[in-house]
């Protein structure tokens, strides 16, 4: 039976740079004490509900939690409950759930995408094929559902409501822009699907389950699915490091997998011949790599996007879509929480890449 990555901590502190960037100074301190021992709370909880009396279903359920994670969407949810009575039994039951949800996305996107890897592990259908994969992600969906089922009719709905937009935004992905479609605005609208919805809904669950005021949950909400896109862009930018320790990855994974990514997209839009020479070179190589050829024969095309100006311009875009989110909280009031929240946004998109 293949061995297990070692079991995580909270990671998101030292992925994120939480306790430098976020909690900084003496009047934070409180408030970062409250997200660690929620995140806390959160592990615990996940660490029991991933737990399967059938033995390969258990080992396969746990395969990515065990290999570390941001914590990201529980974070939020953790940080919005302050603004009402703070982390309820219902908080704590939803921002599992949609960690769960987010575990299973993950078995199936690497199946759709073939990734050989993720978390800096061999992927799961690389280690027990697709259909093992595909189970297990839906194993995690059915669990997070019964644990949305225990809070109420409310999280039900913002759990089925979140799914539907999942599964949207990855039939959208998986059958491309079509005929009249904007590449780059259909990309976006992607995001906001697959990414955006389930971060929206975890700053959302931390609103109403702590029973914080509902004039707070439309802008927590387009808070999170604004962060979520800059998240992904800046993903994107990453995507093409070359360092594979950054990403977990194979630099360029996305891209050889044929996966438009906004560096890609943004290149296509450029109209001198140096860029449309490198844009036919990697439209070239991907074709190749479906038919059979080494990944390897993109390197050299992938390096040339790194430094391109599209990247950078990608990184540019995150940091407005950043900006974006934070204009979302001007309706909270002023305090630690929002100050966090903002902070929150800036950390996302000063990753390094």
């Amino acid at each position: 039976m293949t061995p297990r990555p070692g079991t995580p901590g909270s990671q998101i502190a030292s992925r994120l740079g939480v306790t430098e960037r976020i909690f900084v100074g003496p009047r934070m301190r409180k408030l970062l004490t409250t997200v660690e021992e929620g995140l806390d709370l959160v592990e615990e909880r996940l660490a029991g509900e991933l737990k399967v009396g059938d033995s390969l279903a258990d080992v396969t359920s746990r395969y990515l939690y065990e290999a570390g994670g941001k914590r990201m969407r529980p974070m939020l949810a953790i940080l919005t409950a302050q603004l009402g009575s703070g982390v309820t039994d219902d908080v704590l039951a939803g921002a599992t759930a949609l960690e769960m949800t987010h575990l299973g996305s993950l078995y199936h996107d690497d199946v759709m995408d073939e990734a050989d890897r993720r978390r800096g592990v061999p992927s799961a259908h690389a280690v027990w094929g697709n259909n093992v994969a595909i189970l297990t992600g839906d194993l995690l969906f059915s669990r997070a559902s019964q644990l949305m089922a225990q809070v109420g009719e409310r999280a039900i709905r913002l759990q089925a409501d979140t799914f539907e937009r999942l599964v949207l935004g990855q039939m959208h992905e998986t059958v491309g822009a079509q005929p009249g479609d904007d590449p780059v605005e259909f990309y976006l609208q992607v995001l906001s699907d697959k990414t955006g919805s389930l971060i929206a809904a975890a700053a959302e669950t931390g609103v109403v389950f702590s029973d914080a005021s509902d004039d707070y949950a439309a802008p927590v909400r387009e808070f999170g699915e604004r962060i979520g896109v800059a998240f992904q862009l800046l993903d994107d930018v990453i995507d093409l490091s070359a360092d594979p320790a950054e990403t977990g990855k194979v630099p360029g994974t996305d891209l050889r997998a044929g996966v438009p990514t906004m560096p890609y997209l943004l290149l296509g839009r450029a109209t001198d011949p140096a860029s449309q020479a490198l844009k036919v070179t990697i439209d070239e190589g991907v074709a190749r790599i479906s038919d059979g050829a080494d990944p390897a024969i993109l390197d050299q095309p992938l390096a040339q996007l790194r430094v391109h100006p599209a990247t950078e311009a990608t990184r540019q875009l995150a940091h407005e879509w950043s900006d974006r989110a934070v204009a979302a909280l001007a309706p909270l009031p002023d305090g630690l929480v929002r100050e966090a929240l903002t902070r929150f946004a800036q950390v996302v998109v000063d990753r390094s890449s």
